[in-house]
């Protein structure tokens, strides 16, 4: 009998000893297969088993969670939810997580090992934190000026601090409420479908997703090569490029929308948007030029994040001559983010200098210790100085004196150029409205903002639509409050 007993008991060691293998197997060698299981619901159960952490517009919440006494226990709400949800994106149980909510989804949610009181404790415990808050660099009313300019018309802004690279403001219009995607049912999907059903396409962030060809705003790019190159030694003397202008290869004559184009100087050319001088500049230039010159800008970089991706900003690298001046005044297949434009923008108001564009100011627990907050870095060095110095001017007397009159401030230094890109097949298309500008108050030793707008109204006549006209006032609206708010932490 004792025999039989100690053969029991030694099946049941090596069973037991098999179960513990097993587990150690499943627990070091396979714990991530089955978290990454569709099939296992825990991770949804706890991964909304307690609330996120909030995103943070100029010290308050623009985003919330709710009980909704479900399996999923926790969902998202939103503060004012299509004015920010370009730049917060949605948190959905049932559809994920974008743009910030996305990005900074670690954090929000509570898994990020930085939330940890210690080292690898998260590892250990396999458990999570309370989600930690993102502080944006957004300015409340600035955000607000922009959704207003815009009016529900199709279109984007972007605002940049440019000593900074802070973004002040990133609005797309028409907008949506992430709300109505936050929970699970029915009434979700019937929300996501019609959403991505609509022509308007509200969910798009077209301030850093969707490029558009940049049109007479990429002229500043141009200008920039130029002088840089030594193509243009005084921005007041002719050029020497004529008015008609034939296109290199080519017996397509380019048309200019101003007059007094035949010989006239750079500053003349961006002053009135001469196509032909700005051109004709291009192509003497060069492509080696010319590429070198807008990937200073930052054109081609599919790397942008801020923190969430940034749609890269084209421009061709391989191109016949006549392909290279259409190129040089924002057409053929020169496309541009507003964010891009906005970068432009700043170069010129920054000396020559772009700082890191990025959205995030700090992140914190959820009881406010500081977790990260990102330093100042330079994303490029656009142009020289000296060549900064003279755009500036440049910019200056478009608005002062030229087609950008509508975004003057009194009283402030603004530097503007205005632009209407040709789109669609034949350009027959109605053109896109842009304008980017700068502004500085004049006790301020350095602007204040760098704006991008563009305004895609397809219920627009087509020869009412134009950067000056339709744009420029959006920007006008969004600089002012940027001034504003200057001056009251100056006054503070």
């Amino acid at each position: 009998m004792i025999r039989y007993i100690r053969r029991a008991a030694a099946l049941c060691l090596v069973l037991l000893v098999a179960l513990l293998v097993n587990a150690a197997r499943v627990m070091l060698f396979q714990a991530d297969t089955y978290d990454d299981n569709p099939a296992n619901r825990r991770i949804a159960i706890t991964r909304w088993g307690q609330p996120r952490g909030e995103i943070v517009v100029d010290g308050r919440p623009v985003t919330g969670s709710r009980d909704s006494g479900q399996q999923l226990r926790w969902e998202r709400t939103y503060t004012q939810g299509p004015l920010y949800a370009p730049l917060t994106g949605y948190a959905s149980q049932t559809y994920g997580t974008t743009l910030l909510e996305g990005a900074e989804d670690d954090l929000l949610s509570g898994t990020d090992p930085m939330l940890a009181p210690l080292p690898l404790w998260n590892d250990i415990s396999r458990g999570r934190q309370a989600g930690g808050d993102v502080v944006t660099t957004v300015r409340a009313r600035m955000q607000e000026a922009a959704f207003r300019g815009l009016a529900g018309r199709r279109g984007a802004v972007a605002a940049i601090e440019p000593s900074s690279g802070r973004i002040l403001a990133l609005v797309s219009s028409p907008s949506y409420d992430p709300g109505v995607l936050s929970g699970t049912g029915p009434e979700v999907t019937e929300a996501w479908r019609r959403l991505n059903a609509s022509p308007n396409q509200p969910m798009l962030a077209r301030a850093i997703r969707q490029t558009y060809p940049p049109g007479s705003t990429f002229k500043i790019v141009t200008a920039a090569a130029a002088l840089d190159a030594g193509v243009v030694t005084d921005p007041d003397a002719p050029t020497g490029i004529p008015d008609p202008f034939v296109l290199p290869g080519t017996r397509q004559v380019l048309p200019n929308e101003a007059t007094g184009c035949a010989d006239a100087s750079l500053a003349y050319a961006i002053q009135w948007s001469c196509n032909t001088v700005m051109a004709g500049l291009g192509v003497k230039v060069g492509l080696a030029g010319m590429v070198e010159a807008v990937e200073s800008f930052g054109f081609n970089d599919s790397g942008l994040r801020v923190p969430s991706w940034v749609a890269k900003s084209n421009f061709d690298t391989d191109m016949s001559p006549d392909q290279l001046a259409l190129s040089s005044i924002g057409q053929f297949d020169t496309a541009a983010t507003p964010l891009q434009m906005a970068m432009v923008a700043a170069a010129v108001a920054n000396n020559g200098e772009i700082a890191r564009p990025h959205l995030v100011e700090r992140t914190t627990t959820a009881g406010g210790t500081l977790v990260d907050s990102p330093a100042r870095h330079t994303y490029r060095r656009a142009m020289t100085p000296s060549t900064a110095v003279r755009l500036q001017d440049l910019m200056v007397r478009a608005v002062t004196e030229g087609t950008g009159t509508n975004a003057a401030i009194p009283g402030a230094r603004v530097g503007g150029k205005t632009g209407t890109a040709q789109h669609g097949l034949g350009n027959t298309g109605t053109p896109y409205a842009w304008f980017i500008a700068w502004a500085q108050a004049p006790d301020s030793a350095q602007p204040a903002v760098a704006v991008a707008v563009v305004v895609e109204d397809a219920e627009a006549n087509r020869t009412d639509i134009s950067g000056g006209g339709n744009a420029a006032p959006i920007a006008r609206a969004v600089m002012e409050e940027a001034l504003r708010l200057e001056a009251e932490a100056r006054g503070r």
